[in-house]
């Protein structure tokens, strides 16, 4: 009797592993989906200037509604070339806002500050702020956008 219920205890615990073990290896298996969203004219960023801009997630599933939409820093560098920073703070994810006068990314959750290029200027943040890949293209700004980055 003992062997039996072990063998069966040993079977249950196989067939509880399985949905366990693939909830933890599919986002480390899957392939990561980017797509190049439009987020504006370039006429319409001033040079130096740095504007939230919003677009649709790279992977948003058919139920999401409005969590299907994320958002980015973009400031205009100078004509041609563009630099974009996610909203959320490498520490937890919280949204940061930018300070114009003081050229400062601010996160309110924990008092991380980051410099204008992303990277940390203070408080608990591990890791700079997380950079989109920008172009202009067909006469619109675009950002490459991948799924939402992992915080530490």
């Amino acid at each position: 009797m003992l062997k039996l219920s072990l063998g069966l205890a040993g079977a249950c615990a196989a067939l509880a592993a399985i949905p366990v073990m693939s909830a933890l290896l599919a986002p480390i298996l899957e392939t990561k989906k980017a797509q190049w969203r439009n987020v504006g004219n370039p006429e319409g960023f001033e040079i130096g200037s740095t504007s939230l801009v919003n677009f649709t997630n790279a992977d948003p599933e058919p139920y999401a509604g409005v969590t299907a939409q994320s958002a980015a820093w973009l400031r205009r560098t100078d004509k041609d070339n563009f630099i974009a920073f996610a909203v959320n703070c490498s520490h937890l994810g919280c949204p940061v806002r930018w300070e114009a006068q003081a050229e400062l990314f601010m996160c309110p959750c924990h008092g991380g500050v980051y410099y204008k290029d992303g990277t940390v200027a203070a408080g608990p943040p591990p890791n700079p702020l997380t950079k989109y890949d920008v172009r202009v293209s067909n006469g619109q700004v675009q950002i490459k956008t991948a799924s939402l980055p992992f915080t530490a």
